[in-house]
């Protein structure tokens, strides 16, 4: 019996709706010819620390800058953090100074 499994390209906006893998995402640089380190290099940074938090945690600056060596738009790497039209999301305690205060007190007005 032949099993063959289907390749999940990470590239691919069908093939999943998750954010990417880290892996897939260092996978995705090397193969556009970067390492976490000479992407640091390139932007004057000392270390890859800041990347690799990227990799977990919402950076903006170093998303877009990943997202530019790989070649695609942020959105496409981390859908979870951009809205459909591309635009951020707010992070951390912007999303309560942006959210409406709510008039319902369990359920009831």
């Amino acid at each position: 019996m032949s099993t063959k499994t289907k390749k999940i390209d990470p590239t691919d906006p069908l093939s999943t709706t998750d954010d990417w893998h880290p892996s897939f995402v260092v996978a995705a640089l090397h193969q556009a010819g970067w390492t976490m380190v000479n992407l640091a290099k390139h932007h004057n940074l000392k270390g890859i620390g800041t990347f690799s938090k990227a990799l977990r945690f919402s950076l903006p600056i170093a998303e877009q800058r990943i997202a530019d060596a790989i070649g695609v738009h942020p959105k496409v790497i981390w859908p979870s953090r951009y809205y459909e039209n591309g635009d951020a999301k707010p992070r951390g305690f912007r999303v309560l100074q942006s959210t409406p205060p709510s008039r319902t007190v369990n359920g009831e007005s």
